[in-house]
């Protein structure tokens, strides 16, 4: 007999469905009940770490005065502006502003999903940027002036040789865990980069010039250097210090800390909620406010959050249903956004060329698998750049809002030797080169052939979700198909490219370096670079040039050392190691709740720390 549904049983499965989506919601409160509650067991628990470090302390401070000792500093604090230290200064300025107010969050997007923010093994300039939030070290440079300021340092000193650079440390420095931040910190962070179980080979590239790093004392450390460098302030104010007490259990078992994703503990103005626990599956970053932050200014957003969105499109949407705070505009998305009314009404934008904005380029990969490439051939190297038509990418597909770059060294800096010039785009040229070095058209398909008779094609790795690339990679491939040469763009997962460079597993690859006031190219071109993990990357080896690095490094005197570095330029401009392709303007729309927003000599102040924009009580938009 057919059975029919009656409204009895419509009745009945509407119940169950109800059901279970109450079972769903209930478990979905369930779980963040219980992660808020871990939450506030972690955040209890370091009270009550808090309260017996206090508690230590008065005993020990009663002990003194007892006996007659008054502590140096005993209730000094930074009450006025001669008070804050010069690191503090814009950030305490901005402070003073009348609708200054700390709170809400600021919230920005990565094109690209981390596969680690553990220090030293990540290697790319997103993790860098989380890390510059949790991570300090003894001095910074101030955006404008760029002279150095102390930050964890209130002092510092070279010996008569110029060796030895002592820095005196701040009272009262401590870590975001509650744990005092000591010389010893300072000294463990240096042996622990040098440790060759550790998988920094990038950090000890510019570290070796270090001979050893000592504490004096508890609030007094020195760096002495084997040789001169010029950069030897930069080195050692700038490095990072990590915690003994954290990091150093990884030294008997430096697989977990090379294989780990988020070990990342700092005593900056930030930190992650479990130090320990961060994932590249969580789909994006948070930070949080650290509430024991040693700074005499507060930070003033309870939280720093990144989501991942790798399309542009839904990064763009996002930004326009003010989800994010930043957007980083494409030149043609840029000019069709100037004209949005709408979008200007409620936002700020701005176009610049950084000092440290860096470079474009195309690494030509001269050994694979223990073999040269042809790209081992200076003269095909050269041909490339020849037919890399980089006025016309800049005109087409740039908009005209970059330049040429001819060499690592930006163009307004004294690095720069100005006699020089781009190599001009000449498929004459290019066939002439390839000709000399043996590459013909040999059975008259089009195609050239080596000496070896194997056909001149290679595959071209590049990001995948950068639009803008992607095109530049196609007009590429039709102009080396003009010469006879078969490029296959291979558009790759950042993750994927990282791997590949580390394997050194590619022909040609393109990409980006940052770049910095004075930069050091030992690490990118020095033949001792080479080896796995290394920045060189490409195997490029030239003694000529590793000898130049060498002196320019070990040079005091600046006149002397920029006429070094012009001919470590010319090298490079004549070896082609990499085809230099641009340096890209900055076009970015910002939401104007942002407040204090700057232009300095080293970019938007957006990502200067210690922070000094905020978000006027009225404009905010995230309670907690």
């Amino acid at each position: 007999m057919e059975k029919r549904y009656t409204s009895k049983d419509f009745v009945m499965l509407g119940l169950l469905l109800g059901l279970g989506l109450l079972l769903i919601l209930l478990m979905y409160q369930v779980d963040r009940q219980w992660s808020r509650m871990a939450e506030m067991q972690r955040t209890l628990q370091e009270q009550g770490d808090d309260l017996r470090r206090i508690r230590g302390a008065v005993q020990g401070l009663d002990a003194r005065l007892r006996a007659g000792v008054v502590a140096p500093g005993a209730g000094e604090g930074p009450a006025d502006a001669d008070a804050v230290p010069e690191a503090f200064a814009r950030a305490f300025e901005a402070s003073q502003q009348p609708d200054f107010a700390t709170g809400d969050w600021l919230v920005r997007a990565f094109p690209t999903g981390l596969s680690t923010l553990t220090p030293l093994v990540s290697s790319d300039a997103y993790a860098s940027e989380v890390q510059s939030y949790v991570l300090e070290s003894l001095l910074v440079r101030d955006p404008d002036t760029l002279e150095w300021q102390g930050l964890l340092a209130r002092d510092w000193a070279f010996s008569d040789d110029g060796l030895t650079i002592t820095f005196q440390l701040r009272q009262g420095l401590e870590f975001s865990d509650g744990e005092p931040l000591t010389a010893d910190d300072v000294v463990f962070t240096y042996e622990f980069i040098m440790n060759d179980d550790i998988a920094a080979p990038r950090a000890r590239a510019f570290l070796e010039k270090l001979e050893k790093v000592e504490a004096l004392g508890e609030h007094e450390v020195a760096f002495t250097f084997s040789e001169p460098y010029f950069n030897s302030l930069s080195l050692a104010g700038g490095m990072q210090v990590m915690p003994r007490h954290f990091y150093e259990p990884y030294l008997d078992e430096p697989r977990r800390f090379n294989e780990s994703r988020g070990l990342l503990l700092g005593s900056g103005p930030y930190r992650l909620s479990d130090p320990k626990g961060w994932t590249p599956d969580a789909g994006m970053v948070e930070l949080q406010r650290n509430p024991r932050y040693w700074g005499p200014v507060d930070p003033p957003f309870n939280r720093l959050l990144w989501r991942v969105i790798e399309n542009d499109s839904a990064r763009l949407t996002t930004f326009r249903n003010q989800d994010i705070d930043l957007y980083t505009a494409r030149p043609r998305e840029y000019r069709q956004l100037l004209e949005d009314e709408r979008l200007r009404a409620r936002t700020q934008h701005f176009e610049f060329m950084s000092p440290t904005g860096g470079y474009t380029y195309i690494g030509w990969n001269q050994r694979r698998n223990d073999e040269p490439t042809r790209f081992a051939d200076r003269r095909v190297r050269l041909a490339m750049t020849h037919l890399t038509d980089m006025e016309r990418v800049i005109d087409e597909i740039m908009l005209g809002y970059a330049e040429v770059a001819i060499s690592p060294f930006n163009p307004r800096s004294p690095q720069h030797d100005s006699s020089l010039e781009p190599h001009e785009f000449s498929v004459d040229k290019a066939r002439a080169l390839l000709e000399e070095a043996g590459f013909e058209d040999r059975n008259g398909d089009g195609i050239l052939q080596g000496p070896d008779g194997k056909r001149f094609e290679f595959d071209m790795v590049f990001f995948q979700d950068n639009e803008d690339t992607r095109r530049m990679v196609l007009f590429l491939r039709d102009l080396y198909a003009r010469a006879g040469i078969l490029m296959r763009p291979r558009p790759t997962e950042w993750s994927v490219m990282l791997d590949l460079l580390n394997r050194k597993d590619f022909d040609a690859i393109t990409l980006g370096w940052t770049s910095g006031v004075e930069i050091d190219v030992y690490q990118m071109f020095h033949s001792s670079q080479t080896v796995s993990g290394g920045d060189n990357f490409i195997s490029y080896e030239n003694p000529e040039l590793d000898a130049l690095i060498e002196k320019a490094r070990a040079t005091v005197d600046e006149e002397e050392r920029m006429a070094i570095w012009h001919q470590v330029q010319r090298v490079l401009h004549e070896d082609q190691p990499y085809t230099f392709l641009m340096r890209r303007q900055t076009l970015a729309f910002v939401d104007d709740r942002l407040a204090n927003l700057k232009r300095t000599r080293l970019g938007l102040n957006l990502g200067t720390v210690p922070l000094e924009i905020y978000v006027p009580i009225e404009q905010q938009r995230h309670a907690r």
